[in-house]
C-alpha cells in the first residue's frame, strides 16, 4: 500500500513543500529512503524503527521504500523523522485519519518515540501556510515559534503516540496559541541607554544621524574613550522592528539554531559582535551545508566590528559586496543560496597599533612605518563604503564626574522614528526604506543641490581626494541631516556636516 504525508524542507531562508511517499510491498525486509536525502535523513531509518516499536506499533518486516518528493531537491536535517514514521504507520493501516492531506508534520524522533525540537520551524510553517495547509504538527518545544503565524492551526506534539491518538480520535491535542503582546513588552527591557554615556556629544550626534538614515559608521579613538560603550547602545535608538522585519530576522535565527527558547519571535534589532578571529565564512556564511553567517544574523540590525584592523584581510573584503547589495550569495557544489543582510555596519579602531596617536594624555610609541602598516589593513574600497567616520576623543574629568544624566535613548529614538517616517513616505513607491539605500539615479532626484552647496561639495571633493562613491555617500548623509532637521532641501550646513564625517579619509588614510 502507498501512503502520502506532507512536510517541508528548507532552501536558504525559504521553505518548500515535501511529499513523503511510502510504498510497502512483499519481499525481503529492507528499508530505503530516496529523494536526495543527506546523512541525517538516511540515519532516520534506525530512529524510526526504534520509535515505532517502542511506541507499541508494529514495524513491518517487508520491503519499505520512502520517496521524498521533489526528488531533485536535496533534503537535509531531522525534521522528516515524524512524517516518515507516520507515513509507514498509515501505509500499514495502523493509523488512520482524514486530516493528513490537509496537514504538515515536522519533528525529530527519539528512540522512545518522543519528539525533539528542530531548526527552521518558522520558515517551514510559513511555507505550509502559503501552500494551503490548514494544520501543522510540530514538536512541543517549537510550538511557540510556529504559533507566530496567524491563520494556521498549530498542534504541539510530545510523542509519536500522542500524534497517532490524535489522528485516530482517541485523545485530541489542543491547538496552541500565543499572545505576541507579551513578547513585544519583554523585548523592550534590558536595552542599554545613551544617558549612561558621559560626554561625547559629537559622537552621539553622528550615531543619531546613522540611525536616522541607516548609515555605516567607523569610530576612531584611543583605548578607553567609549567606542564600544557607544556602539552597544545603538539598538536603543533604532526604529522598532515591523512584524515583517521581525519574521525575517526570526527565520534566519531559526535556521541557524540560535532562536532563544523563550523568544519565539525576535522583536528587537539584532546586535552581532563577532570576535576579530572570525573567518570569512563565519562572516558571510558557508559550510558544506550553507548556513547564515554573522552578516545575515545581523539582518535588519547592527554588525559591530570592534578593533577593525585586527580582523583578517580576507574577512573584511567579504563585506564589500554585501554592504552594497544587502544580500550575500553562498555558492557550493550542492547548492547556491542567498541570505539577506540589510545591516548597519558599526566599526571601531585605534588610530595606531599602540592606540595613542594624537592622544592628549599619552605619547604614541609607534614608528611611521608601523602606523602605515596598521592603517593599511583597511582597504580603500571598504573605507569608501562607510558613510560616517567620526573621531572619539578622551572624555574630560568634568564630564566623567558629573552626576547629571545626558539625553536618553528614548528621546533620540523619537527623532529617529520621525525621520524614518519621512523617508518611508518619500520612497513608498520605490521599494526602499532609508536614505542609505538610494541608488545613483535616485540621488539626482532626491538630493538636488543649489549653486552654493554644489561649490562647497566640489571644494571638498578636490581637496580631500574623494572617490565617486564617497561623493554619493556625502549626499546621502546630508539628505538624512536635512530630514532630521525637518528641511525639505539640502543646504550648506547639511553638506558641511556631512563632509566633516569624511575628514578622517584624509587625516588617517592619506
Amino acid at each position: 500500500m502507498i501512503s502520502h504525508i506532507y512536510s517541508c524542507g528548507l532552501s536558504g531562508i525559504n521553505g518548500f513543500p515535501v511529499c513523503v511517499e511510502t510504498d510497502i510491498s512483499n519481499g525481503l525486509p529492507a528499508f530505503d529512503i530516496v529523494g536526495l536525502p543527506d546523512a541525517a535523513v538516511k540515519e532516520a531509518k534506525e530512529r524510526i524503527r526504534s520509535a515505532i516499536k517502542n511506541t507499541g506499533f508494529r514495524f513491518p518486516a517487508k520491503h519499505i521504500v520512502i520517496s521524498l518528493s521533489p526528488a531533485a531537491q536535496r533534503k537535509e536535517g531531522t525534521a522528516y523523522d515524524l512524517p516518515m514514521a507516520l507515513s509507514i504507520l498509515t501505509a500499514t493501516e495502523q493509523v488512520y485519519g482524514s486530516d493528513t492531506d490537509k496537514s504538515a508534520f515536522f519533528g525529530e524522533l527519539s528512540l522512545d518515540g518522543s519528539l525533539q525540537p528542530v531548526r527552521g520551524i518558522l520558515p517551514m510553517v510559513i511555507s505550509s501556510y502559503k501552500q494551503g495547509f490548514k494544520n501543522v504538527f510540530v514538536p512541543a518545544e517549537n510550538a511557540d515559534e510556529a504559533a507566530v503565524i496567524d491563520g494556521i492551526n498549530v498542534y504541539p506534539v510530545s510523542s509519536l503516540k500522542s500524534l497517532c491518538e490524535h489522528l485516530c480520535g482517541i485523545s485530541k491535542i489542543p491547538k496552541h496559541t500565543i499572545d505576541l503582546a507579551d513578547y513585544f513588552a519583554a523585548s523592550a527591557s534590558g536595552i542599554l541607554d545613551f544617558c549612561d554615556v558621559k560626554g561625547q556629544e559629537n559622537v552621539k550626534r553622528a550615531l543619531e544621524i546613522a540611525a536616522a538614515g541607516n548609515h555605516n559608521v567607523l569610530m576612531i579613538g584611543s583605548p578607553g574613550t567609549g567606542k564600544t560603550m557607544l556602539a552597544q547602545r545603538m539598538p536603543g535608538i533604532l526604529p522598532d522592528l515591523t512584524f515583517d522585519e521581525a519574521l525575517e530576522v526570526t527565520k534566519i535565527h531559526s535556521i541557524a539554531g540560535l532562536l532563544p527558547a523563550d523568544e519565539p519571535l525576535i522583536m528587537h534589532r539584532p546586535f552581532r559582535n563577532p570576535h576579530h578571529t572570525i573567518s570569512a565564512s563565519g562572516l558571510s556564511g558557508g559550510g558544506a551545508i550553507p548556513r547564515p553567517g554573522e552578516l545575515s544574523l545581523a539582518h535588519n540590525g547592527i554588525l559591530f566590528l570592534d578593533e577593525l584592523p585586527e580582523f583578517r584581510r580576507d574577512s573584511l573584503e567579504v563585506l564589500r559586496q554585501p554592504l552594497e547589495d544587502g544580500q550575500v550569495t553562498i555558492s557550493r557544489v550542492n547548492a547556491t543560496l542567498t541570505y539577506p543582510c540589510n545591516i548597519m555596519l558599526i566599526a571601531s579602531m585605534n588610530p595606531c597599533k599602540c592606540g595613542y596617536l594624537g592622544d592628549s594624555r599619552r605619547q604614541c610609541t609607534c614608528t611611521p612605518n608601523q602606523i602605515n602598516q596598521y592603517r593599511s589593513r583597511i582597504s580603500g574600497p571598504l573605507l569608501d563604503r562607510i558613510d560616517i567616520q567620526v573621531e572619539v576623543a578622551n572624555v574630560d574629568y568634568k564630564d566623567l564626574s558629573s552626576t547629571s544624566k545626558s539625553e536618553t535613548s528614548a528621546k533620540i529614538k523619537e527623532r529617529v522614528n520621525r525621520t524614518r517616517k519621512v523617508q518611508i513616505e518619500r520612497y513608498k513607491d520605490l521599494n526602499i526604506y532609508s536614505n542609505s539605500q538610494l541608488s545613483a539615479g535616485m540621488i539626482d532626484r532626491f538630493c538636488p543641490l543649489g549653486e552654493e552647496e554644489n561649490n562647497l561639495l566640489k571644494a571638498a571633493f578636490d581637496n580631500l581626494g574623494l572617490s565617486a562613491r564617497a561623493h554619493s555617500r556625502i549626499l546621502k548623509v546630508a539628505r538624512t541631516i536635512a530630514d532630521l532637521e525637518g528641511e525639505e532641501k539640502i543646504n550648506t550646513s547639511h553638506i558641511a556636516e556631512a563632509i566633516q564625517y569624511r575628514s578622517l579619509d584624509r587625516k588617517y588614510f592619506e
